[in-house]
């Protein structure tokens, strides 16, 4: 029997030889004995369209989602795009395996570890870094679906991009959602790339209703689809992409060989038991690690027996969120450059004990634990905004992609290059390189290094090591709540999926829990309350979670977040 169906099989094995799975095994064949129902699920119709057509013409999972990301990158251009990066969490039915893709963008070969700090050795605000040169990571979006299309495509890569680039030419009516981000004066709408984008004749900004056109990224796009990737990393995008983040203020280093030499990596996926489930999630700088320990965690408590009626529900919830959150603040970065001790914080024993912290009242404040292979914990000191997408999709063979991707914040740096905008990942990233005591932060600034990301595109394996649904959410660093909410509430509680998405959001980091405190029933609110817990409006009002589970019988039980304009379609076998 393979890792991977130990994990999924063995759920009371010891956690810690279940942690990783190969990419390639070996065993018993596990391809569906027939075609399965494909299905598309995005933040945007016309996206989950354009992939669903990809599909419909025999298309692989692969194959639909540069459909859907080529898309999305026109019509949610707040969120994704060519110019930003990605993981893919990808299950390869054929042989049961689960890969990880990572996109995620790289700092440039000259980044200082001080970049983001002024003269006088301050960080930088914030809004004044997101729009700045220096913003600007090696995007790896486009490389990350290449190489997914290379070893799993079954289409040709110069016809995936038609509807895009039709769309682009034509127009698309702005949806409310994107005009209520054009409605706001965010620091990137400033920015005379975006303001020229968006203007209409007259000179005002565009808003819900319009039609807006993009014959640049049109032009993009038919370059994309005959040259590949030499489209975006060589050649004329590229030195535009260098002179538009080297541009005032504060231009960044970014240089062609940067752009030429970016490499997405294939990784092992972080893999744990969950009630019946074994979940798949990317490793660092992924915090896919901590998604599972707070689904370990929460699988230590009786919330399973409770319902989202129940305060003490939503209060064991909230206390977890808390102490997962202390721990991922304090050890992840990019494992590539810093050890994050995975292995550790998913050790039964040391979850026990993080579990056993969770009292009848909220503790006064919650702090990192030391799990085995830890360093010394560090106060966290990054700042992770909310602006980013989540997509899923499955062949008829039963290849599923979960996809979480990202410019980062809205409409990235405000900086644009043929039609898309850049992002502003490297804000990802620590501001201040140090920590009081001197040490360096895990999260620092380093040359060729990833930030740290909240993105955690999951993957849920039966007993059996096959396909039973996947889950993602953008959100920045509220992802892991969003997703874990969204799972207590469709797995423990038995909720159809949409009802699950549709449960408020409740976002416990740090010492002040914040959520859709008008969206909970009033008893909730006080029971909470009673508990130490007094909710505060904030973070929990721009999830944007997309989920499935397969229920019994093979249906497929599909969802959107109700708090954006996603879809799910579902094809014929």
């Amino acid at each position: 029997m393979s890792l991977l169906r130990q994990c999924a099989a063995g759920l009371a094995l010891v956690l810690a030889s279940c942690t990783t799975v190969p990419t390639t095994q070996t065993g018993e064949d596990t391809r569906p004995a027939q075609a399965v129902q494909p299905f598309v699920i995005a933040a945007n119709p016309l996206a989950a369209e354009a992939g669903m057509a990809v599909l419909e013409r025999g298309g692989s999972a692969a194959d639909a989602a540069l459909a859907v990301q080529a898309m999305l990158s026109l019509v949610e251009p707040q969120s994704s795009g060519m110019g930003g990066g990605a993981f893919l969490n990808y299950y390869d039915a054929a042989s049961g395996s689960v890969t990880i893709y990572d996109g995620r963008e790289t700092a440039p070969a000259q980044a200082s570890r001080t970049m983001f700090l002024n003269n006088a050795g301050q960080p930088l605000g914030f809004g004044e870094a997101v729009i700045s040169g220096r913003a600007t990571g090696v995007p790896g979006a486009v490389a990350a679906l290449a190489m997914l299309h290379r070893e799993h495509g079954s289409l040709p890569w110069n016809g995936l991009f038609d509807d895009a680039i039709a769309t682009a030419e034509q127009g698309f009516v702005i949806t409310p959602r994107l005009g209520s981000f054009l409605a706001r004066e965010f620091p990137q709408l400033a920015q005379p790339d975006a303001a020229a984008y968006f203007a209409r004749p007259d000179g005002t900004r565009m808003q819900a209703g319009d039609t807006l056109r993009n014959p640049d990224y049109a032009d993009f796009l038919r370059r994309l689809s005959a040259n590949g990737t030499d489209a975006l990393y060589r050649g004329s995008t590229a030195a535009e992409i260098v002179q538009r983040t080297r541009a005032a203020p504060l231009g960044g280093a970014m240089t062609m060989a940067d752009l030429a030499n970016y490499r997405p990596l294939r990784r092992e996926p972080v893999c744990a038991p969950w009630r019946v489930y074994s979940v798949c999630a990317p490793p660092p700088p992924s915090s896919g690690a901590a998604m599972l320990e707070l689904l370990s965690l929460l699988e230590r408590t009786d919330i399973a027996e409770r319902g989202p009626a129940d305060p003490q529900a939503w209060y064991l919830f909230a206390e977890a969120s808390r102490l997962m959150y202390a721990d991922r603040d304090a050890y992840f970065g990019d494992g590539d450059f810093v050890d994050v001790p995975v292995a550790g914080l998913l050790d039964p024993a040391y979850l026990d004990a993080r579990a056993a912290l969770i009292g009848p009242r909220a503790a006064a404040s919650v702090t990192a634990g030391r799990p085995a292979g830890a360093p010394l914990a560090m106060a966290d000191l990054t700042q992770e905004p909310a602006g980013t997408s989540h997509f899923i999709v499955r062949d008829r063979a039963g290849n599923v992609l979960s996809i979480t991707t990202t410019v980062e914040s809205i409409f990235g740096s405000g900086r644009m290059v043929d039609g898309f905008f850049l992002n502003n990942q490297m804000t990802d990233f620590a501001f201040n390189p140090l920590q009081a005591n001197g040490a360096e932060a895990p999260n620092a600034v380093a040359p060729g290094k990833r930030p740290r990301s909240s993105m955690t595109p999951l993957i849920l394996l039966d007993r059996e090591g096959r396909f039973a649904g996947a889950i993602g959410s953008a959100g920045g660093n509220s992802i892991l709540a969003y997703v874990g909410k969204t799972l207590v509430a469709a797995v423990d509680w038995g909720l159809p999926m949409q009802e699950a998405l549709a449960q408020p959001n409740l976002v416990a980091r740090g010492d002040r829990p914040q959520g859709e405190v008008s969206a909970f029933d009033p008893q909730i609110l006080a029971g909470l309350r009673q508990r130490g817990i007094d909710l505060q409006p904030g973070q929990g009002e721009d999830s944007g979670v997309h989920g499935v589970l397969i229920r019994e019988g093979g249906r497929v039980d599909g969802g959107y977040d109700p708090r954006r304009e996603g879809v799910v379609l579902v094809g014929e076998r």
